[in-house]
C-alpha cells in the first residue's frame, strides 16, 4: 500500500487536495490518503485527523489566541507523520502551518511537496532564507514564481493555477434568476467577504453599507456565495440589512451567479480569479484589525494586492482596501462598473490575457500536479 499524506489548512486548500487526491488515483488507484483536510477531500477517502477549520485562521494579531490549539494541531500532525511513514507529505498553502510542519518532519527523511508557494514575494521576503531544505518539490500556481525562486537557489515548478479547474465559467445565468425569481430590470452583484468568518464579518458591515447606498440609485439584487462553513454566521450578519442578499453555498449557484452578475466586490485572493475567469468586473475590497494593516503596509514589496492586477502588470481592477474600504467607495465604484459599459469591458479585456498565463504546458493543473508528486515517489 503507497500512502499519501496531505494536509490543508482552509477551504481553498481542501479544494486543492481534493483535485491532486483524484489525479493521483486516476494515475495510480493503488494510493491511499491520510492527513488533515475538509469536506472535499473527506468526499476522495480522506479521514481527517482534526477538524480542518482550527487551522482557517489569519491576520498577525488574529493568530494569537490560538497560538497553543496550533502548536498542539502540529505535534499531533507530527506524531501522525512518524507513526504512519506514509511514501510522501503533500502540504497545501497555509504556510504558517505547513512549513512548520514541513520543517518538524525533516528529521524522518519522508519526501516532502509544498503545493502552493509562500508569497514570500509579496512580503516578509527575509522569511525565503529558511526555506532551504524545508522540502523535496515546490509547486508553484503562479508563472513568475518559479523565477523568483530560482533567484533564490530553490528549484521550483510552475504546474497553473486551479481556478482552471473550478467551473467559475461554466454557469447559467438565466437559470440563476428564473430559480430565484430575479427580474431582468434587477442588476445582479455579487459580494465574496472570504471563506474565514474573521474576513467575512469584518467586510460584511461595509458591503452592507455600500449595498444600501448603491440600492438608493438603481435596481439591484444581491448575491453572496459563501463556504458553508461561514454560511450560518453570514446570515446572521446579513439578517438586518435594508437589501437582504441571497446567501449561496452550492458551487453550481454560486458559478450561475457568476453568469448573471454585472459586477462584485470581492477580497483580494483567489476570488479575484474566479471573477475573472467567468468575466465579472470587480473591485477589489480587504480590510483587516487597523494594526495588521499598518504592519502589513510596511511588510508588503508588491505594488498591487489583486492577483488579477499582478498578472497583468498594471491596475486592472480597484482595489478598495482598508481606509479606501468604505461604503461610499464602494457604491461609487459599483456604480460606475454598472453604469459605464466602457470600465467593464477593459476589464473583461484585460481578464483573457490573465487567465491565459495561468494555464501549464499541458492538461490540467491538477494533472500537472499530481504528475510532479508521483514523480517524487520514483525518485530513490
Amino acid at each position: 500500500m503507497t500512502l499519501i499524506y496531505l494536509v490543508a489548512g482552509e477551504h481553498s486548500g481542501d479544494v486543492l487536495g481534493a483535485r491532486l487526491m483524484a489525479a493521483m488515483r486516476a494515475r495510480a488507484p493503488e494510493l491511499h490518503f491520510a492527513g488533515v483536510g475538509g469536506a472535499r477531500m473527506a468526499a476522495e477517502g480522506l479521514h481527517s485527523l482534526f477538524p480542518m477549520q482550527e487551522l482557517a485562521v489569519m491576520g498577525l494579531l488574529e493568530v494569537r489566541p490560538r497560538v497553543l490549539l496550533l502548536r498542539r494541531r502540529l505535534a499531533e500532525t507530527a506524531a501522525d507523520i512518524a507513526r504512519l511513514r506514509p511514501a510522501v507529505v503533500v502540504s497545501i498553502d497555509s504556510p504558517g502551518f505547513t512549513l512548520r510542519l514541513l520543517r518538524a518532519i525533516g528529521p524522518l527523511g519522508i519526501p516532502r511537496v509544498q503545493y502552493v508557494a509562500p508569497q514570500v514575494w509579496a512580503w516578509r521576503e527575509r522569511r525565503v532564507r529558511g526555506f532551504p531544505g524545508l522540502w523535496e518539490r515546490l509547486l508553484c500556481l503562479l508563472p513568475f514564481e518559479p523565477g523568483y525562486f530560482a533567484g533564490h537557489n530553490l528549484p521550483a515548478s510552475f504546474v497553473g493555477h486551479p481556478v482552471l479547474e473550478s467551473g467559475a465559467d461554466s454557469g447559467d445565468g438565466a437559470r440563476f434568476r428564473a430559480r430565484h425569481g430575479i427580474g431582468a430590470e434587477h442588476a445582479v452583484v455579487v459580494l465574496m467577504p472570504g471563506s474565514r468568518r474573521s474576513e467575512a464579518v469584518r467586510l460584511l458591515p461595509v458591503y452592507g453599507a455600500a449595498l444600501a447606498l448603491l440600492a438608493a440609485r438603481r435596481q439591484v439584487a444581491a448575491v453572496l456565495p459563501v463556504a458553508a462553513n461561514v454560511a450560518e454566521a453570514v446570515r446572521r450578519a446579513t439578517a438586518s440589512w435594508p437589501i437582504r442578499p441571497l446567501i449561496v453555498t452550492d458551487l453550481a449557484d454560486k458559478h450561475d451567479a457568476f453568469a448573471a452578475a454585472a459586477a462584485a466586490l470581492t477580497k483580494s485572493g483567489t476570488s479575484t480569479l474566479e471573477l475573472a475567469l467567468a468575466g465579472v468586473p470587480m473591485a477589489v475590497t480587504y480590510r483587516v484589525n487597523p494594526l495588521t494593516g499598518a504592519i502589513a503596509r510596511r511588510l508588503i514589496r508588491v505594488p498591487h494586492v489583486a492577483m488579477v492586477n499582478l498578472l497583468a502588470g498594471r491596475a486592472v481592477v480597484p482595489e478598495l482596501l482598508q481606509q479606501d474600504c468604505t461604503p461610499a467607495r464602494l457604491a461609487d465604484t459599483l456604480d460606475g462598473l454598472l453604469g459605464e459599459r466602457a470600465l467593464a469591458d477593459a476589464q473583461r479585456a484585460a481578464f483573457a490575457g490573465v487567465i491565459e498565463s495561468l494555464r501549464p504546458a499541458a492538461g490540467l493543473p491538477s494533472d500537472a500536479a499530481a504528475g510532479a508528486v508521483l514523480d517524487l515517489l520514483q525518485q530513490p
